[in-house]
């Protein structure tokens, strides 16, 4: 761009500045309706009640960019001129200048969401809580993560790892399951949701899955929508750079990027180190947060956008979180989706 040429797209820049500067002067600053809730449902075609906001920005014609800077109104309701009586009217230029209207309805404040807390006493009980078991032999609590709600000819069942609900392999079928774990409080007369009904036993090598699923003692406390994030639709298979997210016990809600849909890793257990194969790994977003950490297992891992369940998130690093390939586990398992 020539001297000549900058100093005239200089100039036009100061001069729409000033001009939007005098107009959100004029519109935005007059008397309005009482409250925020009168404005809210008043309507009204005069400039200071339609026009939310002035801004130097492109000018759009018939939906299509043009590459030109203008004054641009955004106004509540977009008027066409013949409904407009003349003291109503906008300009059509200022001093020379373009101008652009733009139907934006009203501005409103965004509201503030809370994020959902795994560890306390939810009902239904939703995957991405705090669920576990209780030990025989009272030495420890724990809890790990509700992953999905599945479903076969006989009822509903909570997903999770073995370990998160069979205390890998260690404990029977029937033992009660409580929601939240009881690491996080959960009472034993109270809070069961479930019973251990069946798991894939761990092997030193070999391993595809690390799943269990335990009998809903009511459907009605449970439910299939993860918290954050909603029901899955359906099953995916997964695929390198697949972004996904989570929601777990420990870490909440998280978003990560698939780095591999084929790994062998051996996983270090209480009862022995175990390796799986053809897994999924899984490296966190932006930052360096990691996906996942202690406590996530069992959560239920989907595919941003479309929401369909990939994985059964059982292991993991500061640097990687390991899954199970969801086809695998609802194969072994011989359960579907709810």
């Amino acid at each position: 761009m020539s001297n000549s040429s900058l100093t005239l797209f200089n100039t036009k820049i100061r001069d729409l500045k000033s001009a939007k500067k005098e107009w959100s002067a004029r519109l935005l600053k007059a008397p309005r309706v009482e409250g925020f809730r009168a404005f809210g449902v008043a309507s009204s075609a005069a400039p200071d009640q339609n026009v939310v906001g002035v801004a130097v920005a492109e000018q759009i014609v018939d939906d299509e960019p043009t590459g030109i800077l203008a004054v641009k109104f955004f106004v509540r309701v977009k008027y066409s001129e013949h409904e407009l009586s003349k003291k109503h009217l906008l300009p059509k230029n200022i001093a020379g200048l373009p101008v652009d209207v733009e139907e934006t309805g009203l501005f409103r404040r965004l509201k503030v969401t809370a994020m959902p807390d795994p560890k306390v006493k939810i009902r239904p009980a939703q995957p991405g809580c705090s669920v576990g078991f209780k030990d025989p032999n009272n030495q420890f609590v724990m809890a790990g993560t509700f992953g999905a709600l599945v479903k076969d000819s006989a009822g509903q069942y909570v997903l999770s790892n073995n370990h998160v609900l069979a205390d890998e392999s260690r404990l029977s079928a029937g033992a009660p399951i409580f929601q939240p774990g009881l690491l996080d409080g959960g009472n034993q007369s109270k809070d069961q949701i479930a019973a251990l009904t069946k798991f894939v036993p761990l092997s030193p090598s070999g391993n595809k899955v690390d799943c269990a699923i335990a009998k809903a003692t009511s459907n009605n406390l449970v439910s299939n929508s993860v918290l954050h994030i909603g029901p899955p639709a359906g099953a995916a298979a997964a695929n390198i750079d697949m972004r996904v997210h989570k929601f777990g016990r420990t870490t909440s809600y998280t978003v990560g990027q698939v780095t591999s849909v084929d790994a062998d890793v051996t996983v270090q257990y209480e009862t022995g180190n175990f390796t799986f194969l053809e897994q999924i790994t899984i490296k966190g977003g932006q930052g360096g947060r990691p996906f996942s950490a202690a406590g996530d297992s069992g959560s239920l891992i989907l595919e941003r956008g479309t929401n369909k369940a990939i994985g059964l998130l059982f292991a993991g690093s500061p640097q990687q979180t390991i899954a199970n390939h969801l086809s695998d586990v609802l194969t072994a398992l011989k359960v579907t989706l709810v």
